[in-house]
């Protein structure tokens, strides 16, 4: 044991072992730093080889994860642990611009759905095909519209569930993904989570950058996760121009597995230009949650063949199918036009509009091409966060977000009311000019 830190072993099993309760039972916090490994070594006796043993260890196992001079610490979401730490704390009383939310007013009824998917419907049985012969047919005519190239289907719970599951039936501990940065925080979380290595590329408002994204695929990953629109946190959509040159650039790597988010759709106003079905292996992957509800948790996955049947594979051993009756309420709530994309995707636009206009006005320049947040680069994100806090407004440090990609804010848009922002843009303005006085770079 070294001072506050309950560690204790003579093998790097025993020492990764005791961290992992400490994580466990909350002795060890969500993004604690855990003590050097020289330091830690003589404290247990033993080698300091035998720390960074256990420590490589935690870090395959997603527990863990080391930034370099800064040390070693407890991830934000520990993989092995209901534990982490909130993208932010909101006190009552404060305006909560900070969840990621789609804003509720929005999202269609699920009573009326859910009644009519158990309306003079035969149990579900064992042996049953996984995917609703409906739900298909819809989500194969909607790809077909899309230009999403042709193949089988698979039904998850959820994008980052699909995401998951096809990482795991290409990928082995130790492989690399290209991610965005700024990017997805679960995803951030994630994919070493699943003993795998993040390498980061940029993102700018038309998607990935592809000098960066060249960068990555040439250091050797094995695959790359793309937001195709309403990107986290920055709001990029891939635009036409860019996906040309992306897949150009992936025609070079027919070896990389190329993984496509877009749980943007219903949401969004701009057209998907899609990467897939250039490299030998690839997955697309649209879920229902940001249109619908986040407690419908269906994600529709098509790919090459060899794709989707080792994730059906991989499914049928363990949850086996996403509900039908879930499915059957999703279909219910197609046919019925629940949701406008057009209406919905223009309610959005205009208040990350109204928001960055107004930041602009005030001489902050902000990002959010589609989607429900707003990213905001700020040269110390604790302080602004720390600042809006005080004065009533709760947004998210972009260090949730980002591994090498400079500081920022994101700010859920999806609830902005008009007569709120002119308050809220000036609170951003003073909290970025007090961070800036304090020198703060």
């Amino acid at each position: 044991m070294l001072g506050e830190y309950p560690i204790e072993g003579r093998r790097a099993a025993d020492i990764s072992a005791s961290i992992e309760r400490a994580v466990g039972t909350g002795a060890l916090e969500p993004g604690q730093l855990l003590p050097p490994m020289r330091e830690l070594a003589v404290s247990l006796g033993v080698n300091p080889n035998t720390v960074a043993a256990a420590y490589r260890l935690l870090r395959e196992r997603g527990v863990i994860e080391t930034q370099g001079r800064r040390g070693s610490r407890v991830r934000a979401r520990p993989a092995t642990t209901g534990r982490e730490r909130p993208v932010v704390s909101v006190p009552a009383g404060v305006r909560n611009l900070a969840d990621g939310n789609p804003d509720p007013v929005l999202l269609p009824p699920l009573g009326p759905a859910f009644a009519a998917a158990t309306a003079a419907r035969a149990p579900v049985l064992y042996g049953q095909a996984p995917v609703d012969a409906e739900l298909g047919r819809l989500a194969r005519a909607a790809f077909d519209a899309d230009g999403v190239p042709a193949g089988e289907l698979v039904v998850a719970s959820g994008a980052l569930d699909a995401v998951e599951r096809v990482l795991g039936v290409h990928l082995k501990p130790g492989d690399a993904v290209a991610v965005e940065d700024p990017g997805w925080n679960r995803m951030l979380d994630l994919v070493p989570a699943l003993g795998l290595r993040v390498v980061p590329f940029a993102v700018d408002d038309e998607g990935p950058v592809v000098p960066s994204v060249k960068a990555a695929l040439e250091s050797g990953v094995r695959a790359v996760v793309v937001t195709d629109r309403a990107q986290n946190p920055t709001g990029a959509a891939v635009s036409f121009e860019r996906a040309r040159e992306m897949r150009r650039l992936l025609k070079e790597f027919p070896e990389i597995l190329v993984i496509e988010d877009d749980h943007g759709h219903g949401i969004v106003d701009l057209p998907l230009h899609s990467l897939a079905g250039v490299t030998r292996h690839w997955a697309f992957v649209r879920s229902v949650a940001k249109a619908y509800g986040p407690d419908l948790r269906v994600a529709v996955m098509t790919g090459d063949a060899v794709t989707v049947d080792r994730v059906r594979g991989r499914q049928r051993l363990g949850a086996g199918w996403v509900s039908l009756l879930v499915q059957r309420a999703v279909v219910w709530l197609w046919e019925q036009g629940g949701v406008d994309p057009a209406v919905v995707g223009g309610v959005y636009r205009a208040r990350r509009e109204m928001l960055i206009d107004a930041l602009r006005e005030r001489g902050i320049e902000a990002r959010g091409r589609s989607g429900l947040a707003v990213w905001i680069p700020v040269q110390d994100e604790t302080g602004v966060v720390a600042r809006l806090l005080r004065e009533g407004w709760a947004v998210a440090a972009g260090g949730r977000f980002r591994v090498n990609s400079g500081p920022g804010i994101r700010v859920t848009v999806s609830t902005v009311r008009e007569e709120e922002v002119e308050e809220f843009t000036d609170a951003v303005a003073e909290a970025v000019k007090g961070s800036s006085a304090w020198g703060v770079v």
